[in-house]
């Protein structure tokens, strides 16, 4: 395990963490939560040994390995895939990776012979340090973060690949604590769900930090609440923690009010001049003295979303027959849509696929190749975006707010000034004058939204908004959005943000395709589990019989034994598969039960390593099949 003891950390004249203590045990799951600007990130490198505290200590064994993910990676531009994600020096690391080169190289030049026998002695290397069942981890890992050209210089990789191409790294390396901050930023939502799953059966402790709040909850068994330089520790997952931080703010409460009951009484007492000998009376003084001096910290620090909106007429988009490609790729292709006053509509889909850009083509900041799109006189658009170019480093917090409105209107008609604003979306009078370079991410982002909302939007276009948000400000604006009486279209792929916010979908099938499903986002992954399950049902039904009809007039061939086993094991696979499909869908409704969690993928581990046996064996089957129909 991990002990830290004492960590002291400032920024400024700001206290991040004041003397915190705690340990890291060898399962634990442990999600970070605190406000934008807290130091979730910076406690993070600290435990990572990154950026060390300025005082304190942290204590594991010599060996303790630490596996970190920034929130934004740096990786070296000049390597490959491979030389990245197989990165260190660790021996079954170094094999990985000459071993990759040794594939690569022979796929390029197959009649080498030198370079046949450089892979046979790698393949040598790869059984004496046994790795090749972490080869197949690494590989499925990769797959599934969609990274497959291993010989891919970082440079030459999207942003969103490189992001990809570091959480495949950080999960490859080994660990005994894995600390990944904003890991589901800009994932899609099926590589989100996918991270969750193996995330649940990871070896080693986990530390992260995360908005999405079903991932947390799901996979968390602590949870560490980071608040004004103090650090609360949760058994439990996020769900528990938001009752147990409600039981202590009001415990907290209590004591409060207790102390000022007694403190009164203990006044009163010297007061009235009650008669004690003197140096019980000076002892008395002296705690009084002490009381006065106790202070609790119990004022609720909470972001408040009153900003109003202008009136909007009934109507506000009308989209006809609207289409856009890039290059060869179709990204939209004859979409039609009328948005209608209250519509809450979730954008959702694989990255790439064209979602910011159908977004740009609404609010008018891209022209459509064809088609035609009428906005209704009365709309005014917020248009909040994924990057941080409208925030000028060199500019003051209160001029940035400024430059829209020195005063605003909320819902209810109260006048509010721009300083009072910020105040609400926490940032104190001190802080309203410092420069924006020296906020948090989070911060800015906070800063950004403000400004996006203080314009008084009647239709608001949310471009990834939860990415870097805290889970506090989170709350709060799914509670404002549902209040908001205009329009909403959002892209996200935070699952639980779609659930509280839309009521419709617009899916990005790809080829320019996009569906629409009425409902939230819960709701359409249920209905997208039960058309998979039905579409695949008769076609293994009919591959296993087609199977067993083309095997029909050979059966003498093959012995009593073999015979059986190959009539049987289309079925058996196709079971396999079932019980495997049944075992995931267990796994996503077990959620935060992380005990459940780990039976159930124990047992998915088991099966897939009987379906990967069954499948080896119909193949050396089907292969004496193919033998005896051709003699």
């Amino acid at each position: 395990m991990l002990e830290f003891e004492n960590l002291y950390k400032t920024f400024g004249d700001k206290i991040l963490f004041n003397h915190v203590s705690g340990v890291i045990r060898e399962h634990d799951r442990i999600g970070l939560i605190g406000v934008n600007g807290t130091g979730k990130s910076t406690f993070l490198k600290a435990i990572a040994g990154i950026d060390p505290a300025e005082t304190g200590t942290i204590n594991h064994p010599k060996d303790y390995q630490i596996q970190y993910l920034a929130q934004a990676p740096e990786l070296d531009e000049g390597l490959t895939v491979i030389d990245q994600i197989y990165r260190g020096e660790a021996e079954i690391m170094r094999v990985m990776r000459d071993y990759e080169h040794a594939l690569l190289d022979l796929e390029k030049d197959p009649v080498n012979s030198k370079k046949q026998a450089k892979l046979l002695a790698m393949q040598q290397r790869m059984d004496e340090t046994e790795a090749w069942e972490a080869n197949t981890v690494a590989k499925t890992i990769l797959t599934k973060l969609g990274i497959t050209e291993f010989d891919q210089h970082i440079g030459d990789l999207s942003g969103g690949q490189k992001k990809r191409v570091a959480i495949a790294n950080a999960l490859i390396q080994p660990a005994d604590l894995l600390i990944l901050d904003e890991p589901t930023n800009h994932l899609d939502n099926d590589t989100v769900q996918w991270l969750e799953s193996y995330i649940a059966g990871y070896k080693g402790a986990l530390l992260l930090v995360t908005h999405d709040r079903y991932f947390l909850n799901r996979v968390t068994n602590r949870i560490y609440e980071l608040d004004k330089g103090n650090l609360y520790v949760y058994d439990g997952n996020y769900e528990v923690f938001l009752e147990k931080k409600a039981e202590r703010e009001e415990l907290d409460r209590a004591n409060e009010q207790k102390h000022a009951n007694t403190l009164r009484r203990e006044l009163a007492w010297l007061k009235r001049g009650a008669k004690a000998r003197s140096t019980k009376q000076r002892a008395r003084v002296q705690r009084v003295e002490e009381m006065k001096g106790k202070t609790f910290d119990t004022k609720k620090e909470d972001v408040a979303f009153e900003v109003g909106s202008t009136r909007l007429g009934k109507k506000v988009l009308d989209m006809a027959h609207v289409s856009k490609s890039f290059a060869d790729k179709c990204l939209i292709a004859d979409f039609s849509r009328l948005v209608k006053p209250r519509d809450r509509i979730g954008i959702v889909g694989p990255n790439g696929s064209g979602k910011t850009t159908l977004l740009n083509i609404m609010a008018g900041r891209m022209e459509a190749d064809g088609g035609t799109i009428e906005t209704g006189e009365t709309v005014k658009i917020g248009y909040y975006t994924q990057g941080d170019e409208e925030l000028d480093g060199n500019q003051k917090v209160i001029d940035y707010i400024k430059e829209i409105a020195e005063v605003i209107h909320t819902a209810d008609g109260t006048v509010i000034t721009a300083e009072q604003m910020l105040e609400r979306f926490l940032f104190p009078r001190p802080q309203q004058w410092t420069y924006i370079r020296r906020l948090s991410g989070g911060e800015q982002r906070r800063l950004y939204l403000l400004k996006v909302l203080m314009t008084e939007p009647n239709v608001l276009f949310l471009d990834e908004p939860t990415n870097d948000l805290d889970t506090q400000t989170l709350s709060v604006l799914e509670e404002y959005l549902q209040q908001f009486p205009g329009v909403i279209i959002t892209v996200s792929h935070d699952r639980y943000f779609l659930d509280r916010v839309v009521d419709e979908l617009l899916i990005f099938k790809g080829n320019g395709r996009i569906d629409s499903f009425y409902g939230n986002y819960t709701q359409w992954l249920e209905t997208r589990q039960q058309e998979i399950n039905e579409t695949e049902k008769p076609r293994k039904k009919h591959a296993a019989e087609k199977a067993k009809q083309q095997q029909k007039p050979k059966k003498k061939k093959l012995s009593y034994k073999d015979q059986k086993e190959w009539d049987e094991i289309e079925d058996v696979i196709t079971g396999l598969e079932e019980k495997i499909a049944d075992l995931q869908q267990k796994i996503a409704d077990a959620g935060s039960d992380l005990e459940q969690v780990q039976v159930f993928f124990a047992e998915q581990q088991a099966l897939e390593k009987e379906l990967e046996e069954k499948m080896d064996r119909w193949e050396e089957l089907s292969l004496l099949v193919e033998k005896i129909e051709k003699q």
